[in-house]
């Protein structure tokens, strides 16, 4: 009888190991993402910008999505992984992993761009609203000496493209930490 009881004992042991990894895993994929949020005037128009990212990733790298909402379609930007001073705005967010990758074989930024988009690598129009989502590869290792967490702060942010680039009111970051 006892012989009866020890398998299923360590069934229910499996079961339950089984739904604790499952319910740790669930919630670390709720928790891992972040959201952040600024609201701008540009002219007469004001844009309640909204940018969804994972706020933690693997130091050696991964594949991340990052939505947006509420950006000026009229207004291109890129979406990185990049070193971050102060809050959004107060400068311009550099060095980006990856730089501007124009060849596409990186995929650490993307552009958005309503004229442009979708006609070079790594490169969209906004949807409806100034929406978006894009995949980026993100590292702790920015090169040149610049390590996420150790020697820089990062974040995945949003930042005016190169035909505006002294521009600050489209900066958003989504602060982001590395395993």
């Amino acid at each position: 009888m006892r012989a009866a009881s020890l398998p299923r004992t360590a069934a229910r042991a499996a079961v339950a190991a089984s739904a604790a990894v499952a319910l740790a895993v669930g919630a670390a994929g709720s928790a891992s993402a972040a959201t952040s949020t600024r609201t701008v005037t540009d002219g007469a128009t004001t844009f309640d910008l909204n940018l969804t990212a994972p706020s933690a990733a693997a130091a050696t790298g991964q594949n991340v999505t990052v939505t947006g909402s509420g950006y000026n379609a009229a207004k291109g930007i890129y979406v990185s992984l990049c070193a971050v001073s102060g809050a959004p705005g107060a400068s311009k967010p550099t060095p980006c992993l990856g730089g501007s990758d124009q060849s596409g074989t990186t995929g650490a930024s993307h552009w958005i761009n309503n004229t442009f988009g979708g006609t070079l690598a790594n490169t969209s129009k906004f949807g409806t609203g100034g929406t978006f989502s894009v995949t980026i590869h993100v590292k702790a290792d920015l090169g040149g000496g610049q390590i996420c967490g150790e020697t820089v702060e990062c974040a995945i942010v949003t930042r005016a493209d190169h035909f505006n680039s002294s521009n600050r009111k489209y900066d958003v970051h989504v602060p982001v930490n590395f395993n």
